[in-house]
This record gives structure tokens, sequence and C-alpha cells, in this order.
């Protein structure tokens, strides 16, 4: 976009009444995700300046979808209607006043992270009453050795990290499908726990919906609850689900049909869907919510892996075009159904294709869609770890995620990032040569490129096959820019503080009220 054409502005109540009226629109905050944990309103979603070449079009789909950008006053908003224009997108703006324009409007500024998503589990839990378990209350069901099994709902690598003792990992979209094998003996207590509430909420609601003999309850507030009960916590557990046999998957089919109806859920045929895909005029999602093993075995052409727990708990992230439609498949009649039927109360238009044979899975591996504009790396650009080392007076900038540097960086090396480049170059300068790594190829082609245009010096990429494992280091990180990239959340890993995790319980509890206060979601609960 030229320097000298106008920026188009949409004020806050145009957001508003699009957000009401159900139209498609992607309200999206280009700050990185800690400043944007710290405000925004409820469905915008964050996508970083830094990463917009890379997510845009799998994020968005659509170039013609209505993109309305906003920041708190950093700069940073104008910079991204620019470079969504360069990239095709046609129907951008800026929110008229960013954030602050959309405070002085009197609209409510939801904090944290997938704040949709936690917002409507808080529902949930006040209209059906969801039962559950303080943390003292298990932990003495452990002790005698009643008949009970513990159902871990997150990720499997957050059950790794940190677990309830003698739980067992089940992500939120497998519950339906597993549990019959799982608690075979209707006596037998189901006990479902997430880290905090939300997706322990969700994933005991299921099983309830789906007619479950067994008494179901939570773990209230879940391992954040379980730590301020001054109770340990397992670390390392490896325990998991085992295949469901054909008689336990009809039941469970059945069940989900059963909640399907209720949602109001309904499904697709291929063809229909084919034509959705074509539609200039709609944003269709396309997701396979089976595990993310499953999906490298086989999936449909087209299809993205969003596991079914994490995307009812991170549906902003997935979907953040408000107002899209959603077709979700998987193999066994289940999944889909359970994870369309939650979607369906969040306000979603959303379809299954449920029970796809597997001769129809012809597409391995992971999702390999890539930005069609990827800058073009010379072969003299690329240098090897081995040429490296023989190179004078050079830099390496590290662009991975400030997690993935902190977990092993090559010595020496700085961490950086593309959304404060001017930081990164004022404190990183004097250099002969500059040289660039990040974990993801396609980032780091980005990070090379605009660094080219910004020194008048050489800039090579780091041919990270190259780099020994070995030589990858934790210890002496060094930070060329402020790191912004991740929100540290207090549910996650055993850093938190105390009051961090009774703030962040508190906050959760309150977000019924702002849920009405701010009047845009269009949830029900069934």
């Amino acid at each position: 976009m030229p320097e000298r054409e106008a920026v188009v502005r949409t004020s806050s109540r145009e957001v508003r009444e699009a957000l009401l009226a159900r139209q498609e629109i992607a309200l999206l905050d280009v700050r990185e995700e800690a400043p944007h944990a710290t405000g925004h309103p409820l469905f915008a979603a964050n996508m970083p300046l830094g990463r917009i070449e890379v997510e845009a079009y799998t994020r968005l789909i659509r170039k013609s979808v209505r993109i309305v950008i906003f920041d708190n006053g950093e700069g940073l908003a104008e910079v991204a209607v620019r470079k969504f224009r360069s990239l095709g997108f046609s129907d951008v703006s800026l929110l008229e006043g960013n954030l602050q324009g959309w405070r002085d409007a009197g609209y409510e500024i939801f904090i944290d992270v997938n704040a949709p998503s936690k917002a409507f589990g808080e529902l949930v839990e006040v209209q059906r009453q969801t039962p559950s378990f303080s943390a003292h209350e298990v932990q003495r069901m452990i002790e005698s050795g009643g008949d009970y099994v513990i159902v871990d709902v997150r990720r499997y690598d957050e059950f790794r990290t940190m677990s309830i003792p003698t739980g067992m990992s089940v992500p939120g979209a497998e519950l339906v499908l597993r549990i019959r094998s799982l608690a075979p003996n209707p006596e037998t207590q189901v006990i479902v726990n997430c880290a905090g509430r939300t997706r322990s909420i969700i994933g005991t609601q299921s099983l309830i919906n789906a007619g479950i003999p067994n008494p179901v309850a939570a773990l209230r507030n879940g391992a954040i609850g379980w730590r301020l009960a001054q109770q340990s916590l397992a670390h390392g557990a490896s325990a998991t689900f085992s295949q469901t046999s054909d008689v336990e998957r009809l039941a469970a089919e059945q069940s989900a049909r059963q909640v399907a109806v209720r949602a109001v859920l309904e499904e697709v045929s291929t063809e229909e869907v084919e034509r959705w895909r074509q539609d200039q005029e709609r944003t269709t999602y396309l997701f396979d919510v089976r595990t993310p093993v499953e999906y490298i075995e086989g999936h449909l052409p087209g299809f993205r892996s969003a596991p079914g727990g994490q995307l009812v708990q991170e549906t902003d992230m997935f979907a953040p075009v408000r107002g899209a439609k959603i077709v979700l498949c998987d193999t066994d009649g289940v999944r889909a159904r359970m994870t369309g039927s939650w979607l369906r109360q969040m306000g979603w238009e959303v379809w299954t294709m449920s029970g796809v044979s597997v001769e129809r899975l012809t597409q391995t591996g992971l999702d390999q869609t890539a930005p069609p504009l990827l800058p073009e790396l010379p072969k003299e650009a690329e240098i090897k770890f081995e040429s490296l080392q023989h190179q004078a007076n050079h830099v390496v900038l590290d662009f991975s995620p400030g997690m993935v540097y902190r977990a092993g960086h090559l010595p020496n090396s700085w961490f950086a990032s593309r959304d404060h480049l001017d930081e990164v170059l004022a404190n990183v300068a004097g250099y002969d040569r500059y040289v660039v790594t990040a974990s993801d190829p396609t980032l780091v082609l980005f990070a090379w490129n605009d660094l080219l245009d910004m020194l008048d010096k050489p800039v090579m990429v780091l041919d990270r096959s190259s780099l020994p494992i070995s030589l990858l280091k934790t210890e002496s990180p060094r930070y060329a820019c402020t790191v912004q990239d991740r929100y540290m959340r207090p549910y996650e890993g055993t850093s938190a503080s105390e009051g961090a995790m009774q703030a962040y319980l508190d906050w959760e509890a309150g977000l019924v009220e702002q849920l009405e206060r701010d009047g845009t979601h269009h949830f029900f609960v069934i």
C-alpha cells in the first residue's frame, strides 16, 4: 500500500454491530501475546505483526474477509494494514482509536487468552451446575483406594509436565469415545481435571450430556486448586487411553448422535463442503478433530489438525473469523459430533462429516500449507554450521519463540523478534555479517528478508539441519529485544505463584458477569 493512501477506519460501534448481526469479521490484535493478554475485546484474535505472513492464509483463508486491526497505540496497527494489503487482503481497516477507542465506547475489555472459551465454560457451569469435587475430597479418594478414575483432558504434553497422581491423559474430544473402556463398571467415579477450570467443566459436562451411567465430577479448579491445597503433583506421567472396541465405539456414537440432535448439529456432504470451499463470499474452516498422531497417519485433503478439546479451548486461535462456517470430521462418529455440539453452543455455524472411511484419508503428514509469497533465498545466502565457525565478526539472531530459544540455543546467539527489529539492531550492532536462524523455516525467510532491507551488510540464513543438537545450550541466553511473544499462563508449568493462581481463578469466576455486560456472544447451553 503506498504511504499516501488513506487508511480506512472502522468504529467500535460498527464492529459491535457486525458481531451482533453474526456477520463475518476478523478483529485482530497485532500485538504479541503477552500484551494481548493484558486486555482486548472478547472476540479479538491475536495475530502478532511478526507472524502475519506466516499465519494469515491459514487462519483467515479468504482474502476478501473483513479485517479490523488494532493495537494499544504502539504504532503496529498501521504497519499491519499495509502488510495485509500487500498480501492481497482487500477489506482491511483500523479500529478507530485502537484499544482505547473500544474502552471509550464503553465496551468490555477481557484479559488473559482464549477469553471466549473460558467465559463460555463458566457459563456452562453456572447454568448446568456441573458437579465438582475439591482437591481435598479427591485426595481422600486416592488415599482410600476407592473405585475411581481420574482423566486429564489437557494436551498430552501438558499432562506430562504436571498431573494429579494416578491420573491418565484423555484429551477432551476423546472422553466420550474412550470412557466406556476406562470405566466399564457404571459404579466407578469419573473425575475430570485440567490445569484450571474450563476444560474440566466442558469434559465433565460432555460425559453428562452423553448420558454416561457413571457418576462424573470435575476436579474443582484443576491442578491450580490441587497446588493451592498444598498437595503434591506428579511429573512425567505417561498413562493414557487404550484402543476402543467396536461395541464401545458404537455405544459412544449413539450417545454423540443424541447430543448432536439436542445441539441442532447437522451433517454435511462432501459435495456441499467442496462448494463452500469455492465460495468467495463466506469463510469455511475445515478441521480434523482426531488426535495429531491419527491426523499425520492420514487425513482428508484440505482439513487442518485441530484436536477437539483444544479447538473448544482455543477457538479464537483456530478460527479468528467470527461468523465463519466450521466443518469437523472424524472416523468414528463421536469426536466431531461432541466437539461440534460445543461450538454450536458457542454461537458458531457448524457441520460435521462424522465417521469418514479410512480409505478417504489420502493425505499424510503434517499440514504443509505454506504462504504463497515466500521470499526466495539464494543459494549463496545459506550457510552451514561448519562454515559459520570460520566467519569473523558475525552475530547469530534466533527468531524462534522465546520458550524454544530458552529450551536450547546456539551459544552466543541472541533472541530476536520481528516485532522489535529496530530494538534488535540497536542492541546488536557493529557486526560485519548477520546470520538468521529460527525453529520455523518459514518465519526465518521473512526475518532474513526484513534484515536484508534494513542492513547494508551481508545477511545469511543458518542451515538448521547442519546444527549439531548437542551444541544447543540453555544457559547464558542473550536477548536483543523484549520477550513478549508468550503470555506466561498461571495454569501452565510449576513456577506460578499462589497469588497469581488465585487471581486467575477469581478472574474466571467473574467472566459470566462480563459476558452479560458485553452482550455480543450468542452463547446458549443445552
